[in-house]
């Protein structure tokens, strides 16, 4: 590494912690803000393109799903040999990630196109919508390989201490937006096909950038490897990593599923409102990857007690955040929501929403760090059967109970959500607990 500071094992916990969480932090803000001005920019075009874009992107994310977790197995296979000094370990898992991307985004690019049209219409797409989601989704799919790399670089970048790297893409591509979408979508008159192009070529950008910087840290261009011993333990990470981020996404049709049985306001109040809820994590979400990186590179230092140590402490940081953050979801919620719609029972479901998901936002904080800290102990199986359990099954079981069987109102979707994340909030903690104190 080329800067002492980014040892994660020596010096101040806490020091290291606001270090790295307030970069990935205001990378995830700019992230969301690409998301919403790509929305915004489908709007210009019409209501068609926008509702075509929505459906397209959660198709995609579906999809991108299974790379979403070479982050993580990256970030956990090369942080533990950064901690032990192993930098020419640290490279060859860079390429093997570098070579199992390759082979995730060749995947994804050939379910999406066998599954994208029904995906599309299960969505609810119509007839008007359908042609345009299709467009988008057939740009970015083939385009996909940029995003599954950059997964991959800014995994091993996280694992190094370094989380400005990524913030830095993400801030660069958020204003590079600006101007490649109006160029592309209005100026060249590509529509949808503009702004799904103009993503695409920012990703690429940002993936040759980040492989650029891991080149200066390690000495040397990634370059793919496909070595059979390698892909074993490899894929041991990364694999539960990417079903648990489907997990979520499949949970989170499920959960709108149930929302619709209400109506269409109510699945607009609480789509708004999960929105909200999201941006009031990223600060948790940016502390549960340093986090990450400060357990993964302790526990390759052989240091047990620092682990721990990181994990207590980071728990510590995640209440200050919830102190601040709970009484915005209370007290604020229905004026946030007005700011969305002027529809009171869209305001009124969001609102519900948050003030009462408020009694779980310290769980999700408990939950993140927990299941970060085991994936950094290169303990990936009960982060991905918690994940199962607590996105898909249980929600699905219980809801069915309450609103199908048994008639209960929304209220009893909101309170689901609670008691799911508390109670897999304090079996996460405790299990995290039990594997650090062995």
């Amino acid at each position: 590494m080329n800067a002492s500071s980014d040892d994660l094992t020596k010096g101040s916990i806490y020091r290291h912690l606001i270090r790295l969480s307030i970069p990935a932090s205001m990378g995830m803000v700019f992230n969301t803000l690409y998301n919403l001005t790509d929305l915004w920019f489908a709007g210009m075009l019409s209501d068609a393109a926008l509702a075509g874009m929505s459906v397209a992107g959660s198709v995609f994310f579906l999809l991108v799903g299974m790379g979403a977790g070479l982050q993580t197995g990256t970030a956990a296979m090369i942080a533990s040999d950064i901690g032990a000094g192993r930098r020419n370990e640290a490279q060859a898992w860079l390429d093997t990630g570098f070579g199992v991307a390759i082979v995730v985004s060749a995947l994804s690019l050939g379910i999406g196109w066998w599954i994208a049209d029904e995906v599309i219409a299960f969505l609810g797409a119509t007839p008007e919508t359908a042609p345009l989601a299709k467009e988008y989704l057939t740009v970015t799919l083939i385009g996909n390989i940029a995003f599954v790399l950059g997964f991959v670089a800014s995994g091993a970048l996280m694992a190094m201490g370094d989380t400005k790297s990524n913030r830095n893409a993400l801030a660069v591509g958020f204003f590079a937006n600006f101007a490649l979408n109006p160029a592309l979508t209005f100026g060249l008159g590509l529509g949808v096909t503009g702004l799904a192009l103009a993503t695409v070529i920012i990703k690429i950008c940002a993936a040759v950038y980040l492989f650029s910087v891991l080149k200066r840290r390690l000495g040397a261009w990634a370059m793919p490897r496909f070595e059979v011993a390698r892909w074993g333990p490899f894929l041991r990470q990364t694999v539960p990593a990417s079903l648990n981020m489907m997990t979520i996404i499949l949970g989170g049709f499920i959960t709108i599923a149930f929302v619709g049985q209400f109506g269409v306001e109510q699945v607009a109040g609480y789509t708004v409102g999960l929105r909200l809820e999201q941006v009031l994590l990223l600060p948790a979400l940016g502390l549960n990857a340093a986090v990450m990186a400060l357990a993964g590179q302790n526990f390759g230092a052989g240091q047990p007690a620092r682990v721990r140590e990181s994990y207590l402490k980071g728990l510590t940081v995640g209440l200050g955040m919830a102190a601040v953050c709970i009484p915005v979801m209370v007290f604020l919620s229905p004026a946030l929501m007005s700011v969305f719609s002027g529809d009171e029972t869209i305001i009124g479901t969001g609102a519900t929403y948050l003030r009462i998901d408020a009694l779980a936002f310290y769980g999700y904080v408990v939950l993140f760090q927990s299941m970060a800290v085991l994936q950094a102990m290169k303990r990936p199986m009960f982060p991905m059967a918690l994940g199962l359990a607590r996105q898909l099954v249980l929600p699905a079981c219980i809801n069915y109970v309450l609103i199908v069987w048994l008639g209960y109102p929304l209220m009893a979707v909101f309170v689901t959500v609670v008691g799911v994340v508390i109670a897999a909030a304090c079996v996460g903690h405790w299990y995290t607990m039990r594997i650090l104190n062995a």
